[in-house]
Parts: C-alpha cells; structure tokens; sequence
C-alpha cells in the first residue's frame, strides 16, 4: 500500500473537489453568463492549476519528509516557480491564439488568484493546526513532568 499521509490526503481531496467546482462554475459562466466568451484554451487552465497543486503537494511531503526546516524556503520557491512559469504559458498562449488572449489571460487570472487564495487557507490552517498539536503535547509533557517529581516527591 501506498504511504499517504493524512495531510496529502485532505489535500488531494479538497484540491480535487475544489478543481471540478472552481472548473465547473467557470464553464458555466463563460457559457451562459457571458456567452461568446467561452474560448478552446479554456480547459487547459483548471487542468494547469490541479497538477501544479498536486506537484507542490508531492513536494511538499518530500521536504517535510527530509527537510522539515526547509518547509517555508519551499512554500516560497514555489510560489516564485508558479508565478514564473505562469507568465510564460500566458505569454506563449496570447502569442499564439491571439483573438482568445484578452479572454485567456482574464480566465487564468481569475483562477491564479482564486487558486492562491486556497492553498493559502490550506496551509494556513495546517501550520495553525500543526502549532495547536505541538502546544497540546508540549502541554501534556509539562504535566507528566510535573506529576512525575511531584510523585516522587512524596
């Protein structure tokens, strides 16, 4: 069996059901709320999004794995290495498709932003998460201490 941990799992699954609704809602949209705006390159940019998620995720665990200390250096490289290889598949898209690349590059804005807004509110929650477990056992050590010198005590 594969080792998963329970961190990549929430995450692959909340990333999964976020990617099919966030790429759902936005196909609808384009269709009916701004009809003739929906362009081909459109599926490409949900799908661009989940394997850049299950990349850093996969990454993510590696480090945590080996490299536990350099967990927020990794967070920010790729976010850098995101940001840039944004830019060039924006760039090589309105090059090549120019009549869609207003509404290309509007699109995958949207969902740069929207996307950033989620991982952010994931791992926010696993660092506030990981900081309440590490204080509960800290917590809970603190009173075995305690009860250890004060039994031996009397």
């Amino acid at each position: 069996m594969m080792n998963i941990s329970k961190t990549k799992r929430n995450f692959i699954c909340w990333h999964t059901l976020f990617a099919v609704i966030s790429a759902a809602l936005g196909a609808v949209i384009l269709h009916f709320a701004l009809p003739g705006h929906y362009f081909g390159g459109y599926p490409f940019i949900p799908v661009y999004f989940y394997i850049f998620g299950l990349f850093s995720i996969y990454m993510f665990d590696a480090c945590r794995r080996h490299a536990p200390q350099k967990m927020l250096l990794l967070y920010l490289a790729m976010k850098m290495m995101k940001m840039i290889l944004s830019l060039i598949l924006v760039l090589i898209y309105c090059l090549a498709v120019r009549e869609e690349a207003r509404a290309f590059l509007l699109t995958f804005i949207l969902f740069y932003l929207i996307y950033l807004v989620f991982e952010t509110w994931f791992f926010f929650s696993f660092e506030l998460n990981q900081k309440r477990k590490k204080k509960n056992k800290n917590k809970r050590l603190g009173e075995d201490y305690t009860l250890v010198i004060s039994s031996t005590i009397y």
